[in-house]
């Protein structure tokens, strides 16, 4: 009798242990970057459309990844329709509350392909780029963030604390590569 109330007790604290631990899990939408951007104003990102995959052609375009990268490039609804009608190809300005995500992974190896073939491995970071004129007039209407993901402790984090540190890493090379462009890099992929 004695120990199955010792077994009961060691099943009551691993449960409770358990829970606590899921309880204790990382909110990933409580997060915020240091511009203000919250990552729950991304929420349900992970369904958004495809606009198109990257790959630089260097480990430079890929983080803190010197391995390389597979990147995703999505687009909500209302970014998805400017696109649709042209925009930014046209000449013509993104509209507010268009918002995209870049998904973020190092390459692997799909050792189960009868082919060589690279497949997203673990997920390094997601970054997001909203556009709202009133909120980032001093990035030309594009507000950045971009959060780290911690594989092991299956967290994510800011990439920087500092908001001038990431006005001057995403504002800078977006206005270098794709002033003309609304600052938009990614072009719809044709299906």
């Amino acid at each position: 009798m004695k120990y199955r109330h010792v077994a009961q007790m060691g099943i009551v604290s691993a449960l409770t242990i358990g829970v606590g631990v899921a309880l204790a899990a990382q909110d990933r939408f409580t997060l915020k970057s240091p511009n203000g951007i919250a990552f729950s104003e991304f929420k349900g990102y992970d369904a958004w459309q495809v606009i198109a995959v990257s790959q630089p052609d260097d480990a430079e375009g890929c983080g803190s990844s010197k391995t390389g990268c597979i990147k995703a490039i999505l687009g909500n609804p209302v970014m998805i329709k400017a696109l649709g009608q042209g925009i930014p190809d046209n000449g013509k300005p993104v509209p507010d509350g268009a918002a995209m995500a870049k998904v973020e992974w190092l390459r692997k190896q799909n050792v189960a392909s009868p082919y060589g073939v690279t497949v997203p491995g673990a997920q390094t970071e997601v970054g997001f780029m909203v556009k709202d004129s009133k909120r980032f007039p001093d990035t030309n209407g594009w507000g950045y963030a971009t959060f780290q993901y911690d594989a092991a402790s299956d967290t994510y984090k800011p990439a920087t604390n500092d908001a001038t540190v990431m006005k001057r890493l995403c504002h800078t090379c977006h206005t270098a590569g794709a002033k003309a462009r609304d600052y938009v890099y990614t072009s719809y992929a044709k299906r």
